[in-house]
């Protein structure tokens, strides 16, 4: 999760400097994050039970829309990439409200 952030943070600079090079770069890294191992997947996903499938539904959204960021950007379509962003953030965000809270608190105590 944190190299997704600064995979984000990356893209956040590059839209304000219209860098749209910079964008079509990072836009697959996001899509196709590296997924963590065998074992702490199942880990994960043993700990979502019945939520496991609203939590892959939400990464494919991320999927979905960092690739649709991508290819606007090789279009150097600033609108297109800037909306497909904020499809990002907001599944981002929509599985973060869903499961974050309590993911920390039961692999890390509640850790930040």
């Amino acid at each position: 999760m944190q190299e997704l952030g600064e995979q984000m943070q990356l893209v956040a600079g590059a839209i304000s400097r219209e860098d749209w090079e910079a964008v079509a770069d990072v836009a697959p890294k996001i899509a196709k994050h590296r997924a963590p191992s065998f074992t702490e997947k199942a880990r994960i996903m043993a700990f979502l039970g019945g939520h496991a499938a609203e939590f892959r539904a939400a990464d494919r959204l991320t999927h979905d829309a960092a690739m649709k960021m991508g290819g606007a950007a090789q279009r150097r379509d600033g609108e297109g990439v800037i909306q497909a962003y904020a499809e990002v953030q907001q599944a981002c965000l929509a599985c973060h409200q869903a499961h974050r809270k309590e993911f920390r608190t039961h692999f890390y105590g509640g850790a930040p």
